[in-house]
């Protein structure tokens, strides 16, 4: 299985900065030093083009984000301060989805150490997401004719609200967002399929709704390729999660959807999603769990 990633683009933030930027690094030696990857495997992701960012952007967004043009508002609401090193980590972190697409399509099963960025909208970021990745990539699948039809497979805490807003007119993509009901973004967008999850959800509620979540999105979207944004923010010990789930409920999770996946033949590609926990050692296990559930044979 191989992987790409972004961490080699590293980003200045102010000390007391909520988001663990450190957790990439961490995953990426992890994966080798615990040989759930060889280190041939893991790939420096090339960054993406403008262009590649307009397939799913607002032209005069991407252009204000690259060039560090974008009123302040703006730049808060995506929450990290604009710097060059941050414009292309961006980059980075979407070429590494592209990259995984094109390696899915041949190994059947690849994944971005980074990605899933999915609160960003055609014309503004959000939530620590500038660019769009999983929505640049279902559109060039779909632009080459390397795909009639995507699902994107989204399980993170937090709703994929710019996923959705996205593709709310496009037949060719199909959103499923598994999330916390009362957890951000405040205002929520309608996914081709939403499942709302109560405040202290645990294992057993959050497995029945991911299992019966994947087989009416398969049923419904028919697709060609599965993109899965495999936050692992509803860990009880995330600071920013609000369920109650295990590390052992995650792994179910990943075994489930990767497992059925893979004997449905489907080309996967893996994103990374959030993760927020204190101590964030126990997040990067949770990503970690992931990796070890989509490279098994």
């Amino acid at each position: 299985m191989r992987v790409f990633f972004c961490d080699h683009f590293e980003v200045p933030l102010p000390d007391g900065h909520r988001f663990p930027m450190i957790k990439y690094r961490m995953l990426r030696d992890a994966l080798v030093a615990q040989g759930v990857l060889s280190s041939s495997s893991v790939i420096a992701a090339e960054p993406a083009t403008a262009a590649d960012l307009c397939i799913a952007h607002d032209e005069g967004y991407v252009a204000g984000m690259l060039a560090g043009t974008l009123s302040a508002d703006v730049i808060r609401r995506i929450g990290f301060p604009w710097s060059p090193e941050y414009a292309a980590r961006s980059l980075a972190s979407v070429g590494g989805t592209l990259m995984a697409v094109d390696a899915a399509l041949e190994d059947g099963i690849a994944g971005n150490l980074a990605g899933g960025t999915h609160h960003a909208h055609r014309e503004f970021g959000a939530g620590y997401c500038a660019f769009n990745d999983l929505a640049i990539a279902a559109l060039r699948l779909l632009d080459r004719g390397r795909a009639r039809r995507v699902l994107i497979f989204d399980t993170d805490v937090h709703q994929g609200d710019g996923t959705a807003a996205i593709f709310a007119d496009d037949e060719r993509v199909f959103t499923t967002s598994i999330h916390g009901e009362k957890n951000f973004p405040l205002r929520k967008q309608h996914s081709d399929l939403d499942v709302a999850l109560p405040d202290g959800t645990s294992d057993e509620a959050f497995l029945s709704a991911v299992r019966d979540a994947l087989a009416t999105s398969l049923d419904r979207a028919r697709p060609d390729v599965v993109l899965v944004q495999a936050g692992v923010d509803a860990l009880a010990d995330d600071r920013l999660g609000r369920l109650a789930v295990t590390l052992d409920g995650l792994r179910a999770r990943d075994e489930h959807v990767f497992g059925e996946l893979r004997c449905r033949g489907l080309p996967t590609v893996v994103t990374i999603g959030g993760g927020y926990a204190e101590p964030i050692d126990l997040t990067v296990e949770a990503h970690v769990q992931t990796y070890a559930a989509a490279a098994a044979p």
